[in-house]
């Protein structure tokens, strides 16, 4: 199957980014949109479902996270419009071009979600950083300052989850 997210139009912009350079990076930063829009409905799924001693601390903390994943989908898809690329993002795109895995539907109590989350965020992060030295790489510093912002915050977010997760 041919990836959605490689074929499309290019717009003219004023911006001093060579068109091979935009067209690489916005094919980067579509995969992110696929990603962080799938990353923010796993997070909103574990917000639904999450049961146990700690539902309401972990429920408010699991809409928190998915409220800041939808500030970064925007984010990201501006910086795709303003290279003058398309934001791809519907949720048919996110389901077929998101790195993460499928959620776990059967995950019930706190330490199941945080698990499942927290490998999620684990991977996003991991993905953000490569698109970190890609886009700073084909010199477009300010893509690349824009997943190091994001970066910072998964990263507090995967400790977050982690700390949930130590038998101290």
């Amino acid at each position: 199957m041919v990836s959605t997210i490689s074929k499309q139009k290019l717009y003219s912009t004023r911006i001093d980014i060579a068109e091979e350079v935009r067209v690489k990076v916005i094919d980067i930063l579509n995969k992110t949109l696929a990603a962080t829009l799938d990353l923010k409905t796993q997070t909103k799924q574990a917000h639904w479902n999450v049961k146990g001693t700690d539902f309401y601390q972990l429920h408010e903390l699991f809409d928190e996270m998915a409220g800041e994943l939808e500030e970064y989908v925007d984010m990201v898809a501006e910086r795709v419009t303003a290279l003058g690329g398309t934001a791809l993002g519907t949720a048919r795109i996110a389901a077929s071009e998101s790195i993460l895995p499928e959620y776990p539907l059967d995950a019930v109590g706190g330490i199941e979600h945080i698990t499942a989350l927290a490998d999620r965020y684990a991977d996003y992060g991991k993905h953000l950083r490569e698109a970190i030295d890609t886009t700073d790489d084909l010199g477009d510093a300010d893509t690349a300052d824009l997943y190091t912002e994001i970066s910072r915050t998964i990263d507090k977010r995967l400790w977050f989850l982690e700390a949930h997760l130590v038998n101290g």
